[in-house]
């Protein structure tokens, strides 16, 4: 008879026997890139065998499958060392990973710490941590740029790389359709193929969808097209293919090349390949200039940066191609740099996760000048978010036009967008403050008028006790009105440089006593706190360390962002009833964020936050700018100080608005 210690220790060799085989499963499946399948078996033999190894494995199919929630619990397993094996040590393309993990999450600070752990072990000088932040926060603060909307004309599948050119829009998908039936082993879905939305008469994203003809569309994938200003040469991305059939490089991919057909006719030529793609690498995203005399593209061949670089060539007048010349470090990064798009005025539109940014792929833009691209400038929110944001092309009036992102959902999306300001004007934090010329103290209750070089007025509140203001401002010549009961106006020329943090101390001369003017106590003002300590309607009146508040909903914003919402229109108009029955009432409003962020950046964000909700007070409840002062207090007065413990319960409580009456 077989002992029970014999017959345990078979069981366990066979369930052992059975978990390896799985992972020689998963193995194949992982080296096809089916990284579904791989990952379901990785998930369950990890169950079993908490390996460096599978959780390596599953990281990568986490991160190829744009799986960030499950990934970053996975990553943070392996980059903590939470494994059996003794070595400890990670490969750094994992640390960059784990970046993109922490960048998906919205966690920005550590996800700097990993970036910056990740550029030391490259033996690369790590940017200043301080400075990151501040950066990033820069992009979040930033006043957008652009206004987006999902197009109409997006699928369950992926859709990306939209281009207008005359009455159509081109665009790369992989919905499902009557084309082809085999699969990609990647995503599941079709291989991606092009498509064309011929516009009708309303030009309003709607008409007839189209693939485009076999001849272009094959069972393979093809991708992001680029047209000559006459729309009759098309350059594509396409498979590498002779015939239909796979052309494989020596380690056995196949690649992504360059093709190019011509409108002959009304109908597209075959395509031929671009003499300059090699077989070893991929080369895609072609972007031709307005002149139709350079190609840019994206590769990652010998000589590259990083994974992939921005590369350009000359196209001659006879056809035939220059020599391919890299775009250099400037634009280019160690990481990938991809879906180049040049604007009729030669600027440089692009993809990044080199750069830092808001999340994964950030778009950037570089502007041309003296015959260079310029220092790569982030576009910000909204265009940009914590995901991929790929892709972005103008249409013709260079005004509107097309991005993609999978900021939804996994699969990926076409967003338009119409731009609304100058995107190469960079913001920086300023502080100002005003002070009694003789004493240095902080003048009370001053009104401030902010004013551009075109007496535009960009900022004007009444300060408080603390006489300071933060502003993010463009470099250039403003001018600052200062009025003080009992002090001289002042009129101070303001110029504002490339500095972020630069404080302006502003000195106001005093006229003369004011002590004896000021009487708070007058019958009036007690007639006028009976009646409305009695007034039943809301917001009601509460008293709270002597001082009396609005006691209303919390005011809520959306993350990172100072517009009004429609939910906090709705309390705001009652506040401004109450306001326009009390006419002789004055209030302060007292905005403060959570403590997630840098002191400065939650500084400028419940700034801009007070101010937004004291516009619209004004603007459509028509009430004079001496009655309501605002001042942002950062996360300086947290209602629960409860450090890096807190839930997201906490954070909203601390993330508030507070409305005291100051005068009546």
């Amino acid at each position: 008879m077989i002992s029970k210690k014999i017959f345990f220790s078979i069981i366990a060799f066979l369930v052992l026997v059975s978990i390896q085989a799985q992972i020689v499963k998963a193995n194949r499946l992982f080296q096809k890139r089916d990284f579904l399948n791989a990952s379901e078996i990785y998930e369950k033999a990890l169950e079993k065998e908490n390996s460096k190894n599978l959780l390596e494995k599953l990281t990568v199919c986490y991160y190829s499958l744009n799986d960030y929630n499950r990934g970053i619990q996975v990553m943070k397993n392996l980059i903590d060392g939470n494994f059996v094996e003794d070595d400890k040590r990670i490969n750094l393309e994992y640390n960059f990973m784990f970046y993109h993990f922490l960048l998906a999450a919205g966690d920005y600070e550590k996800a700097i710490d990993e970036m910056i752990i990740y550029k030391k072990k490259l033996g690369l000088i790590p940017p200043d941590r301080i400075d990151s932040k501040e950066i990033v926060e820069t992009f979040k603060l930033k006043k957008p740029d652009f206004k987006v909307d999902k197009v109409s004309f997006n699928s369950e599948g992926s859709d990306y790389s939209a281009i207008k050119k005359n009455d159509s829009i081109f665009f790369t998908s992989d919905r499902e359709g009557k084309l082809f039936s085999k699969k990609y082993k990647w995503t599941h879905r079709p291989f991606l193929n092009l498509y064309v939305l011929v516009l009708d008469s309303t030009k309003n994203e709607s008409g007839e969808i189209l693939a485009l003809p076999e001849l272009i569309n094959s069972p393979l994938h093809e991708g992001t097209t680029s047209f000559s200003k006459d729309g009759k040469t098309m350059y594509f991305s396409r498979s590498n293919q002779v015939d239909g059939k796979k052309i494989f490089s020596l380690n056995g991919d196949n690649k992504i090349q360059l093709y190019v057909s011509k409108k002959i006719n009304g109908e597209w030529s075959m395509p031929v390949k671009l003499s300059f793609c090699s077989d070893e690498y991929n080369y895609q995203h072609p972007a031709l200039s307005p002149d139709g005399r350079i190609l840019y593209y994206a590769t990652d061949e010998l000589g590259s940066i990083g994974g992939f670089d921005i590369y350009k060539v000359d196209i001659n007048e006879d056809g035939t191609y220059g020599s391919p010349m890299n775009l250099g470090g400037l634009i280019n990064t160690y990481n990938r740099e991809q879906f180049p798009f040049v604007t009729e005025n030669g600027d440089l539109f692009f993809s990044s996760n080199g750069h830092l940014g808001l999340g994964l792929l950030d778009i950037f833009a570089s502007k041309y000048e003296n015959g260079r691209f310029g220092e790569p400038i982030n576009l910000g929110s909204p265009i940009n978010s914590q995901y991929d944001d790929f892709s972005l092309t103008y249409s013709d009036d260079n005004n509107t036009g097309f991005f993609s992102s999978n900021r939804d959902k996994v699969n990926d999306d076409i967003f338009s967008f119409v731009q609304t300001d100058n995107i190469f004007e960079r913001e920086y934090i300023n502080t100002f403050t005003i002070k009694d010329s003789i004493n240095r103290n902080s003048v009370s209750d001053a009104v401030v008028v902010l004013q551009n070089e075109n007496q535009d007025i960009i900022y004007q509140n009444t300060l408080d006790s603390t006489a300071q203001f933060n502003l993010n401002l463009i470099p250039g010549n403003y001018k600052l009105i200062v009025e003080a009961f009992g002090y001289e106006t002042k009129n101070n020329d303001i110029t504002i440089t490339d500095k972020n943090k630069d404080e302006h101390i502003v000195l106001v001369k005093k006229l003369f006593d004011l002590s004896s003017m000021v009487n708070n106590d007058s019958d009036k003002s007690k007639e006028v706190l009976q009646e409305l300590l009695d007034d039943e309607s809301d917001p009601k009146i509460r008293i709270e360390n002597e001082n009396l508040y609005f006691d209303m909903p919390n005011i809520y914003f959306d993350f990172d962002r100072w517009e009004i919402r429609e939910d906090s229109k709705i309390v705001l108009n009652e506040l401004i009833k109450k306001l326009n029955k009390y006419r002789s009432l004055a209030i302060r409003i007292d905005a403060y964020t959570d403590n997630r962020g840098t002191d400065g950046y939650n500084q400028v964000l419940s700034e801009k936050r007070a101010q937004s909700t004291t516009d619209y007070i004004i603007k459509f409840g028509g009430l004079d700018i001496s009655r309501i002062r605002f001042k942002g207090h950062g996360e300086s007065k947290p209602l629960i100080d409860c450090s890096n413990d807190c839930t997201e319960e906490m954070h909203q409580k601390n993330r508030r608005s507070e409305f005291m009456i100051t005068s009546y």
